[in-house]
């Protein structure tokens, strides 16, 4: 998903170069300042992360260019290769694996995933299975939306956000240009889009970035989860979010028209090369989804359809540079920014600065998810989870709490797909907001109460459903 699109128009020259000095100074301080019982690699693991913290909220420069250079400074200053030297009880970490974080097994897997989503695209997959999905949803305007939103969600599990949102968008955008301008049915269908974008995003590895992120950093933590479990712990709730969101958007932008059609000019690609898509696409899928029965890692079988589909020529150079890898790079940058922020002693610190012992283990998690939401709010949702990630994940590992590693990062996840009350929130919402057909105070109204609902659903009711299928 492309994060810095969507702010481009709120970043002017000057805020720019405001976030280039105050990056600098950040970066800065903990190289001259000594913080009690921070060590010497702490120090220059806290000049990293605080540059990050202001280059990725501030967009000083592209939030992939803050990924590689996070990934060049930690080589620099932490690793074995460290330009300064390191005391000699610090075990630093090899440079290698700060390089090595570009081809780790989480970013094989979303490779495959957009290798799926833009053969998809190519072959007009999404289009053409969306006009057969929608037929049996007849011609009310209800069933109508409630069809566009489970498709929507249902692609946005194995494609981009963004993608599926202009995708279904350019199908509905004809019929909001037909309805009255008094037909609220018309805010109705801009919102539903990006709405069920972004909570389907939540539901495969694969969705959104800060899922990978997650799986990801529980990875190099020690903690598997495959396909398969991360669906059983976000698909069921996020089923039900979806519903509930359907029923909000019904009841606060009634429609004005008694029938809805929608003409979708779209029919199955035949071609030799289409069906060797299809085939991969379905071949990929079905090996993630029983993953418990062949035991081959998705991570594995993320790279599948990137092995064929350029083996038989399917996909090209062109084809290839067309892939988002500057959310690959985006991703990357998070993990090696964990690598550094845990190997360095900087989390531990960090997490040491607040006594976590009297509290509740539902209210730190509950915590990290609410940062999580109101930082994705205004940030990109890849960035917030990046920053919190590794701090989420050693709180949940330490002996101040007694939170699952898993459940922490499933939640701040979550939290960072949950922010979708602004424009700028995400980029569906950003595409939903330009067609004209939604204020500011409508996206603000749904996205906060979806926003909230959703949280109180996955904290209140996913854990007990979880222990009732035993997931998570």
């Amino acid at each position: 998903m492309d994060h810095t699109a969507r702010r481009a128009g709120l970043m002017t020259p000057y805020s720019r170069r405001a976030g280039l000095v105050l990056g600098a100074v950040a970066f800065v301080v903990p190289l001259v300042v000594d913080f009690p019982n921070l060590s010497e690699a702490g120090h220059r693991a806290l000049a990293v992360f605080l540059l990050a913290v202001v280059f990725w909220v501030t967009e000083a420069i592209p939030l992939y260019a803050t990924a590689a250079l996070i990934i060049f400074l930690q080589i620099l200053l932490i690793s074995d290769e460290a330009l300064w030297g390191l005391p000699a009880d610090f075990a630093a970490p090899s440079y290698a694996a700060f390089y090595g974080v570009l081809a780790h097994p989480v970013l094989m897997l979303f490779l495959g995933g957009f290798f799926l989503a833009n053969g998809a695209a190519r072959f007009r997959l999404d289009r053409s299975m969306a006009r057969v999905m929608l037929r049996p949803f007849g011609d009310s305007p209800k069933m109508i939306l409630l069809g566009l939103m489970v498709i929507t969600a249902g692609f946005s599990m194995f494609m981009s956000n963004t993608a599926t949102t202009a995708t279904l968008m350019a199908v509905v955008l004809p019929v909001i240009a037909s309805l009255d301008a008094d037909d609220r049915l018309r805010v109705a269908l801009a919102l539903s889009i990006p709405i069920a974008a972004n909570i389907g995003g939540i539901g495969t590895p694969v969705g959104t970035p800060p899922n990978a992120i997650a799986i990801g950093g529980l990875a190099d933590a020690g903690f598997r989860v495959d396909f398969l479990d991360w669906m059983a712990m976000a698909v069921p709730m996020a089923a039900l979010l979806l519903v509930l969101s359907w029923l909000l958007l019904v009841r606060m932008f009634p429609a004005k028209s008694t029938t809805l059609r929608l003409h979708i000019d779209a029919e199955f690609d035949r071609s030799p090369a289409a069906w060797v898509f299809y085939a991969t696409f379905g071949l990929t899928v079905a090996l993630w989804l029983t993953e418990p029965l062949h035991g081959i890692p998705s991570t594995i079988v993320g790279f599948l359809p990137v092995v064929i589909l350029l083996g038989t020529r399917v996909f090209r150079a062109k084809d290839l540079q067309a892939v988002q890898w500057h959310i690959l790079w985006l991703v990357a940058g998070g993990l090696a920014l964990g690598i550094g922020v845990a190997t360095s002693g900087l989390d531990v610190w960090l997490i040491d600065l607040i006594d976590w012992g009297g509290m509740p283990g539902w209210v730190v998690v509950a915590t990290l998810a609410l940062v999580a939401i109101a930082l994705s709010t205004v940030i990109s949702n890849s960035a917030a989870a990046n920053l919190l990630m590794p701090i989420g994940l050693t709180l949940a590992m330490s002996d101040a709490t007694a939170i699952d590693p898993i459940r922490a990062g499933f939640f701040i996840a979550i939290g960072a797909s949950l922010a979708m009350a602004l424009p700028i929130s995400t980029p569906p919402n950003a595409i939903a907001y330009a067609t004209g057909a939604v204020t500011t105070a409508d996206m603000i109204k749904a996205g906060l109460i979806i926003g909230v609902v959703g949280l109180a659903l996955f904290l209140g009711v996913a854990p007990v459903l979880w222990n009732l299928m035993g997931v998570g």
